[in-house]
């Protein structure tokens, strides 16, 4: 008989709307697939995000436990989305979009303080706390120009 592998923890990573968790999809597959009831994750997470912005998206990296419980954390805001929310970008069929060719067009411009501000944001993030808020300002830059948005001083 071959033997069973050892059951592990695991990962699933969403993107969700403060306050709007629902179990539709993605959330509802998503968890499904892993064993977990899905109303139960959108219970929990609504409540943790009730203080928040309706509707800004919170990456959550949900870990499944072999027993099909479960626990998440909670991040900061994607970078790429509080700078277009810093530059003042309208949306584009229903969501917020960077720039079609990076580079080359231009959607926004944001200031140095803006920058300063979304790096120290991030900063307040564990797992980005060990890095220096200069390095963290070089990422928001190069974020930006992805994104296509100017950065003026």
């Amino acid at each position: 008989m071959a033997r069973r592998p050892i059951a592990r923890d695991q990962m699933v990573k969403l993107i969700v709307g403060a306050g709007q968790a629902s179990p539709s999809p993605p959330i509802g597959p998503a968890l499904g697939s892993k064993g977990v009831k899905s109303i139960d994750f959108c219970k929990e997470f609504n409540a943790r995000t009730a203080h928040m912005t309706p509707g800004i998206p919170i990456p959550a990296r949900v870990t499944v436990r072999p027993d099909r419980s479960f626990h998440f954390e909670l991040r900061t805001p994607t970078t790429s989305y509080l700078l277009l929310q810093a530059a003042g970008v309208k949306e584009r069929k229903n969501k917020l979009r960077g720039g079609m060719a990076a580079g080359k067009e231009s959607i926004g411009e944001v200031s140095l303080k803006h920058v300063y501000d979304i790096a120290k944001v991030k900063h307040s993030e564990l797992r980005l706390s060990g890095l220096s808020l200069e390095g963290l300002c070089k990422s928001v830059i190069a974020q930006a120009r992805t994104c296509g948005i100017t950065v003026v001083p």
